[in-house]
């Protein structure tokens, strides 16, 4: 592997460092002003201003939110990724930066993400003769599903690229610290909703009827059970109910129940086959009760699966920004991110980003979430390093074909 020059790294370090309160400052910015899934105009221009200061180029996405910006020029090509949408809950923090919308936050940690990237394309776009292209990805709507990133992989965003990269905030490591796993490290998440629907009738003459409730129990703890002896056990496949509804009054046998609940699994394969076994169980188990079914199946993102070559770039690049002392094992993790869909392209790796300052855990999805800022720089030296190390091993490496993509359809759904 050619090594790039390591004044390069060096001058990646002390342009964040130099930097740090101004990455503060666009961080506070994002959170106090977040914006939905496709509808992040305003974080789309703000990006776009500061990019195009910097003498950049960037072009919006189809969609109309969210840029791609190439820093350098020739091949090889690497992809460095950012989300940059919010999530509808009410921030309930008492901070200066606290969200100004309703029911908006940047409770994931999307606010850190997308400055993050911002300033590693600016102290990347500062280095003299970088060997390649760094293209530069802020994606909207990774928050919906099957995700904003199947708009990205339709554009034609990551062709000629040789792998793709991405971090996100970790609240369970320490700010200064990053987490990196080789093979899945988050796990694909579909929809199920099933209803049932019976005669009704009096609880008094269950006999006579369809006993809804009693099908609807057994479905709440006979499924997960029957799933978990059709599937390899390395699959990591779990079905989890979340809502269920059925019935008014103590003394009446309802018409119509419905469930629903959630589909994960760290296997690629086994998601491919999941939507047929899953539809099979319930209508097996519901034909033993005598009610009639529908099954609404909502396919949602892969998972992530993080190539070892990828993993081990990103791994030198963490070495350097924290050390030994600062790399951590990250777990698998059974919750969703559509950065799964560019691996139909190119080899793909996500890395975990320390972000606790110490004190109660903030964890992600709550309005109360918050990071330790000092995990900004080490994002953005953690990127851009990975970015340098990436074009140092594939120069002169043909890019890596597309790869058969499933089918990713669906309405927009929470996950």
């Amino acid at each position: 592997m050619t090594q790039f020059p390591e004044e390069l790294g060096t001058a990646v370090d002390e342009w964040a460092a130099e930097r740090h309160s101004q990455l503060v400052a666009v961080r506070r910015h994002l959170h106090a002003h977040p914006e939905l899934s496709y509808a992040e105009f305003e974080t789309t221009s703000f990006l776009e201003q500061r990019l195009r200061n910097a003498g950049l180029e960037p072009r919006r996405l189809p969609s109309g939110t969210g840029l791609v910006v190439e820093v350098g020029a020739g091949d090889p090509i690497v992809v460095l990724r950012a989300d940059i949408d919010a999530l509808p809950l009410a921030d309930l923090k008492d901070v200066p930066y606290a969200s100004t919308r309703e029911n908006a936050c940047h409770a994931c940690g999307h606010d850190v993400h997308t400055t993050v990237l911002l300033g590693a394309a600016l102290a990347l776009n500062s280095l003299d003769d970088l060997p390649g292209t760094v293209r530069c990805v802020f994606q909207p709507a990774e928050e919906t599903v099957p995700g904003g990133a199947t708009g990205v992989v339709a554009a034609g965003v990551l062709d000629g690229a040789s792998r793709a990269f991405a971090l996100h905030c970790d609240p369970s490591l320490p700010a200064g610290s990053v987490g990196l796993r080789t093979g899945a490290i988050t796990a694909a998440c579909d929809r199920m909703d099933v209803t049932l629907t019976g005669p009704g009738g009096h609880t008094a003459r269950p006999q006579l009827t369809v006993d809804l409730v009693d099908a609807l129990g057994r479905l709440i703890t006979d499924l997960p059970a029957l799933l978990s002896r059709q599937v390899d056990p390395r699959a990591g496949m779990s079905l989890v109910w979340g809502a269920v509804k059925a019935g008014v009054a103590a003394n009446a046998i309802p018409q119509r129940g419905h469930l629903s609940g959630t589909v994960r699994v760290l296997d690629r394969d086994a998601w491919q086959d999941a939507e047929t076994l899953l539809r099979s169980l319930v209508e097996r188990v519901a034909a033993t009760t005598g009610a009639d079914v529908e099954v609404d199946y909502v396919r949602g993102v892969p998972p992530v699966v993080n190539d070892p070559r990828a993993v081990a770039l990103l791994r030198s690049a963490a070495l350097e920004t924290v050390g030994s002392e600062g790399l951590r094992l990250s777990p698998q993790s059974m919750g969703g991110e559509d950065f799964g869909w560019f691996a139909d392209v190119v080899p793909i790796a996500l890395a975990r980003l320390g972000t606790h300052g110490g004190g109660a855990p903030l964890d992600l999805h709550r309005g109360t979430f918050d990071v330790d800022e000092r995990a900004i720089g080490v994002g953005v030296r953690l990127l851009a390093r990975t970015a340098l190390h990436a074009l140092s091993a594939d120069a002169g490496a043909p890019p890596p074909g597309p790869t058969p993509q499933p089918s990713g359809s669906g309405p927009v759904a929470r996950r």
